[in-house]
């Protein structure tokens, strides 16, 4: 499964600009389209999802790996730094070495979780790939990140919801193996939106009052009109650009959008469950990976989420475990009861 973070709708309006200031952003939006699409159909992985039930694995530390592709596409590239080596001096290669292991922190700390596959999956990451690279993804085995044209997108390294979101993919691919296409594709991307800033949050130690609730925090030049890709507080309002467009993510289920583009619209109809999370943990007060993320985080491994999941079933499953951890009637099962009323999805 290969999951990037910049939406193929941005890419498209970007690489679509008839503007000669714009023409090598133009070209690189090109390229990072044509580079995931050919990615996607050339690996097509299995999804080794981990039995409900299996044994825990006691956490063990992290085995980070970073490599430099130098500009080009070859992977993994030249290795630049290993686990427990010191800064290198490159700052996408220390920013990706760091959010590896705040990324690795929260799962162990927070969930008890042994890396991404729970078994102790070393992770590695590959920086500087190809020219212009307006992308990061995961694809399957590890991370990639580009350093972006310079004009819209900076180095994807600097925002660290970026790697947890990435990351998440893979702990998706792990265990729940929700489908890339239509509710289930949207539910696979606000997974990794809800992690990726939780582990922002935990490595910040922001409680939910305090944090941004975006996803890509940085990675905008001052040239654009933005704070970030994504708004888990109040999704369709994290930019609005003369060049890039307004942030078409809808919040509720009233504005949902049915298209077949971007695999159903997978990067846009995420904003519904992003904002039912963000509502409970908002709701809640306090640390947002505690007992938010713990009803999330369950949800996602109880092994009862169909690969085709629906906003309706996984809404309902949040519901029972909220009920299993904490209580019918409690704080905590109603703030999840409301939140999902909030953004109209029918339990």
């Amino acid at each position: 499964m290969i999951c990037s973070i910049v939406p193929p709708y941005m890419l498209r309006r970007l690489a679509a600009r008839p503007e000669p200031r714009l023409r090598a952003i133009a070209r690189a939006a090109k390229e990072s389209l044509l580079h995931i699409k050919g990615l996607q159909a050339a690996r097509a992985l299995p999804v080794p999802a981990t039995p409900p039930g299996a044994r825990q694995v006691t956490p063990t530390p992290p085995e980070r790996t970073i490599y430099d592709a130098a500009s080009t596409e070859t992977l993994p590239g030249t290795l630049v730094r290993k686990e427990g080596m010191p800064p290198v001096g490159d700052a996408a290669a220390d920013e990706a070495y760091d959010g590896l292991g705040d990324t690795h922190s929260l799962y162990a700390d927070v969930f008890e979780r042994n890396s991404i596959d729970g078994a102790g999956l070393k992770l590695d990451a590959t920086v500087h790939f190809g020219e212009l690279y307006d992308n990061a993804f995961w694809d399957g085995r590890q991370m990639v990140f580009g350093d972006g044209d310079g004009q819209i997108f900076q180095r994807f390294t600097k925002s660290l919801t970026v790697i947890g979101h990435e990351l998440a993919h893979g702990v998706t691919q792990y265990t729940a193996g929700l489908a890339y296409r239509n509710q289930a594709g949207a539910l696979n991307e606000s997974m990794s939106d809800v992690f990726g800033v939780l582990v922002e949050q935990y490595a910040r130690k922001q409680p939910a009052a305090e944090a941004s609730w975006l996803i890509g925090e940085g990675l905008f030049t001052d040239a654009v009109q933005g704070a970030a890709l994504r708004s888990l507080k109040a999704p369709g309002t994290a930019y609005d650009d003369d060049v890039l467009g307004k942030d078409p993510q809808p919040d509720s289920m009233d504005s949902y959008v049915r298209t077949t583009a971007d695999n159903g619209g997978v990067h846009i109809n995420s904003g519904i469950p992003n904002r039912a999370f963000y509502l409970v943990a908002s709701e809640l007060g306090g640390n947002a990976w505690e007992a938010p993320g713990q009803i999330w985080y369950g949800t996602l491994t109880s092994g009862s989420l169909p690969a085709a999941c629906t906003f309706g079933k996984f809404a309902r499953t949040t519901i029972a475990t909220a009920e299993e951890l904490f209580g019918s009637g409690t704080a905590e099962h109603d703030a999840v009861l409301k939140a999902w009323e909030t953004v109209k999805v029918k339990v």
